[in-house]
């Protein structure tokens, strides 16, 4: 518009946060909201700049892109101009929560098995991991009277959107660790190490404005020579851990 004179009924900057549901298209649920005036209605015949601040906004919520919902930030400016049609361009930017070490973090400790066929135990280092941790652990088998071809550990996301009928969940499996290839004996022990690190993972989100959640499952899978699967599914929490420099 350089070389332009325009003529404005006003100028605005706005800061959105906004929730997309895909199923929902274009209609965006503003949990946060605030504008600023930047100029009283008049002309602009050159470039110009217009300083802003917003001091105290509240970000509750990370940037979140899923299959089905996205949560967002935007700067939105808005130039009106009645007939003419306002100019409105949008800029958007990323939000991201830090969490400290959690003060308490349990180990998971679990049983599973098939009455007089299989019964193993499984034991996880911790029930929360940030983004880049190690999930640590082992497995005891105690029993083992079917032929187990291979056992696998997956780590599987689970997004739910909308409410009561309108409920949609999507489950997602980010990774699959081989931890066996063979069949195990009793007593044998499988050590656990998988690095999170190499994954696409976000913080667990617990029912976001009411809109959706994003949780985090630990999928222990065992096979067996004629493919019946066996599996354990553990829930786990993640979290954001503050990056040192």
């Amino acid at each position: 518009m350089q070389g332009k004179k325009i003529d404005h009924n006003g100028i605005k900057v706005e800061l959105l946060g906004q929730i997309e549901m895909y199923f929902d298209r274009g209609n965006f649920y503003d949990f946060t909201s605030l504008v600023r005036e930047l100029d009283v209605p008049g002309e602009i015949y050159e470039r110009k700049t217009y300083p802003f601040e917003f001091s105290t906004v509240e970000m509750p919520y990370e940037t979140y892109n899923g299959v089905n919902v996205r949560l967002r930030y935007v700067l939105k400016v808005t130039i009106s101009r009645g007939y003419a049609g306002s100019i409105v361009e949008y800029q958007d930017f990323v939000v991201r929560n830090y969490s400290p070490l959690p003060p308490i973090n349990n180990s998971i400790k679990m049983e599973v098995g098939i009455e007089d066929c299989l019964h193993i135990e499984f034991e996880y280092n911790k029930s929360k991991y940030h983004l880049k941790d190690v999930i640590i652990g082992k497995i005891y088998f105690l029993l083992v009277r079917i032929k187990i071809k291979n056992m696998d550990l997956e780590i599987r996301r689970r997004e739910s959107t909308g409410s009561g009928t309108n409920t949609h969940v999507e489950t997602e499996t980010l990774a699959k660790f081989e931890l066996m290839d063979g069949a195990p004996v009793r007593g044998e022990s499988i050590p656990i190490r998988l690095f999170l690190s190499p994954y696409e993972l976000t913080p667990t989100h617990h029912n976001i404005n009411n809109k959706f959640s994003v949780k985090y499952f630990l999928n222990l899978v065992l096979v067996d020579e004629e493919d019946r699967r066996y599996f354990k599914q553990q829930e786990i929490t993640m979290y954001r851990l503050q990056e040192t420099s």
